[in-house]
């Protein structure tokens, strides 16, 4: 039994009775009569045991959007249900209004709607839903959580997504629509052409030319149905906040741009989150849309507090794919991390695949280094220009083993690497 407002306000009313007829008689009566009310209130309230409650609630929703969780409360006691309900939704899922107040009349039903704005990816649970059935005084009440589970994922807000068009616009002019003269391993013949001044003499097509009894020249467009792996670190060094976001959703705003880019463009995707085993994989070669198998697979991904394991990364790239591939790492340049783990593990991969290390950088970094106003201030600009270098000279360590490397702040990241991908396509190094 729950006891309410209205009853601690009659029993401070029990003051006057009490300096009236002072004495413990007066006193007893009094608390007598407090008791007896509370009691009789409580049991003439409807039994929340006996109040059926059905959820419903979308199975996702983009981070930063609106989504709406409704609760039906059917009575099925005989008297009228006044109940103050309340879902018990984590601060992250951004409830607005949880609490409400309800009344059922005996054997109808009601509808109370709740509005989440989730406020961070992942997955969110509720599991029960707690009754405060008042009695028709309004002094006491019978409370119990009633259980009514639910699930919502809560998918990556993907705002690189705005990039998308004008990336896709410059890949389909590398892919034939306006043909483009490219030489180099793994390109595919595309048409044939007048001869210019400038073109390589290597790209005429002899027999051609005999037939036509003009010169022409072979042009060429990238190869199509290559493999492009995607592997995202999830271990320690990703759960550093740059501008007040996880290193690790930056990276998968990256990979899902770079993903749905590479699979638009008629490439096969593979992705991985991996820190000392694999958290998840996704391959274009299954069956379903590829972007929605994506946002549901990376949407549970958390920072694991674990250093990687690089040594396992080319394994898990031979499973993922047995050709030659484009293989993405999205990690951190930090130095200590990298020196020891994945700078090891580099030989290995870039002897058979083209291989590009993409990392965020901390904007701040650089505003600190300009920043010499105060004797305080110059040390951190010491300390900036200190970490800036570390990340130059582990850069160039990557670029010397035969790697790429894309570094740079989180909005400029996933276009940078696009970038990347589209350019390694056109110099027919895929």
């Amino acid at each position: 039994m729950v006891i309410t407002g209205r009853f601690v306000l009659l029993a401070l009313l029990g003051v006057v009775p009490v300096v009236l007829f002072p004495g413990a008689t007066s006193i007893l009566l009094w608390a007598a009569l407090l008791a007896v009310l509370a009691a009789a209130d409580a049991a003439l309230a409807a039994s929340p045991r006996r109040v059926g409650i059905v959820r419903t609630l979308p199975d996702s929703v983009r981070l930063g959007e609106e989504c709406t969780s409704a609760l039906v409360l059917r009575n099925d006691t005989a008297r009228r249900l006044r109940a103050t309900v309340r879902e018990a939704w984590q601060p992250s899922a951004g409830a607005r209004d949880p609490e409400q107040r309800v009344v059922v009349p005996p054997g109808e039903a009601r509808r109370m709607s709740v509005l989440l704005q989730p406020s961070r990816r992942g997955i969110l649970r509720v599991g029960a839903v707690t009754i405060r059935s008042s009695g028709p005084l309004g002094m006491a009440a019978r409370q119990l959580a009633v259980p009514a589970p639910g699930v919502l994922r809560v998918l990556p807000p993907f705002n690189s997504k705005r990039h998308l068009p004008s990336k896709l616009r410059r890949l389909r002019e590398l892919d034939g629509q306006s043909a483009v003269q490219i030489r180099g391993a793994g390109t595919e013949f595309d048409s044939l052409r007048d001869y210019v001044r400038g073109d390589d003499v290597r790209s005429i097509d002899w027999r051609a030319t005999a037939r036509r009894r003009d010169t022409v020249v072979r042009t060429w467009r990238p190869e199509r149905d290559r493999r492009v792996v995607v592997l995202l670190d999830t271990s320690r060094t990703s759960a550093a906040r740059v501008l007040d976001e996880p290193r690790l959703d930056t990276g998968i705003e990256a990979a899902l741009l770079l993903s749905v880019l590479a699979e638009r463009g008629g490439d096969k995707v593979h992705f991985l989150a991996f820190d000392r085993r694999l958290r998840a994989r996704v391959d274009s070669t299954a069956k379903g849309n590829l972007l929605s198998s994506l946002v549901t697979a990376m949407a549970p991904l958390e920072a694991e507090l674990i250093e990687a394991d690089w040594s396992r990364v080319p394994a898990q790239v031979r499973a993922a794919s047995a050709h030659r591939s484009l293989v993405v790492l999205l990690t951190s340049l930090d130095a200590g991390a990298v020196e020891e783990g994945l700078l090891p593990a580099l030989p290995g991969l870039t002897e058979r695949h083209v291989v590009v290390v993409a990392s965020v950088r901390d904007p701040r970094l650089e505003e600190m280094r300009d920043d010499r106003t105060t004797a305080a201030a110059t040390f951190r600009a010491a300390a900036a220009e200190r970490a800036l270098l570390d990340r130059a000279a582990v850069a160039q360590q990557i670029r010397l083993l035969g790697a790429e490397v894309v570094d740079a702040v989180p909005s400029e990241l996933p276009p940078q690497l696009a970038d990347a991908y589209i350019r390694l396509k056109a110099a027919g190094r895929l």
